[in-house]
């Protein structure tokens, strides 16, 4: 394995990260190896236990690692994972279905970041970044409120146009091409906030859907969660064998 290189100006844990991206890959790790043990990976890197550990849980947040305890890290399955071919914005969703899009609210501001906002976008706790919060739907009512967190070492300032679509507008005023969406997808009750949002009672049932968008440098660009009322929302997996 290569070590780092001190003198770079890319800060050693994202150099960390990037060998150990590269190792992951290779076939007797994706086919179940563990990982080796930190002090013998800090050794081979020439990089502190602590250093190697940010990457490390980086890459457990990503859902490319699992850290067991007792047995050790070893590469995840592989779980569902959207790339340019298979994932959609949202407004390219809907006008794949010939849904008609209304924005029932729009809110912009600038928060200070979660901690695990702060992981996923690697970057201090106490940033603050871009936040877009919107209410959307059909011509009749709404059905899902968003917000999104962007990437506060990108230049989004949020003096740009959200009525167009946002990933084509990042690309159109920034440059930045989005590639990769990792997807969680939970349930819940609404609660007395969403289902104001979204026009329903409190005890409806509503689907969560988190989204952990990066650019093609892999570069994490958006942290979004989308709060779906379940009576207008499938969430459909295709598998081809």
């Amino acid at each position: 394995m290569n070590s780092l290189d001190p003198n770079s100006s890319m800060p050693l844990h994202l150099q960390a990260q990037q060998l150990l991206r590269k190792l992951i890959e290779s076939e007797e790790y994706r086919n179940g190896k563990l990982l080796p043990k930190e002090v013998e990976l800090s050794r081979q890197l020439h990089i502190s236990r602590n250093t190697l550990r940010q990457a490390i849980n980086q890459l457990v947040f990503e859902g490319l690692l699992v850290r067991k305890k007792g047995v050790g890290t070893k590469v995840a399955r592989k779980g569902i994972n959207g790339g340019v071919k298979n994932w959609l914005s949202f407004s390219q969703e809907m006008k794949r279905m010939g849904i008609e899009i209304r924005n029932y609210e729009l809110h912009l501001s600038r928060k200070k970041v979660t901690p695990e906002i702060a992981s996923f976008f690697e970057t201090d706790e106490e940033a603050r970044c871009v936040v877009m919060e919107r209410v959307r739907g059909n011509v009749q009512f709404p059905f899902v409120y968003f917000i999104s967190y962007f990437n506060p070492k990108l230049p989004v300032n949020g003096e740009e146009n959200y009525n167009t679509p946002l990933y084509e507008m990042l690309e159109k005023d920034y440059g930045i091409v989005v590639k990769l969406s990792k997807e969680e997808i939970s349930a819940r009750l609404a609660g007395d906030f969403i289902a104001d949002k979204l026009e329903i009672d409190a005890n409806d049932p509503i689907l969560i859907r988190k989204r952990f968008v990066y650019d093609v440098n892999g570069v994490p660009v958006e942290y979004n969660v989308g709060y779906y009322r379940a009576d207008a929302f499938t969430y459909t997996l295709e598998a081809e064998r």
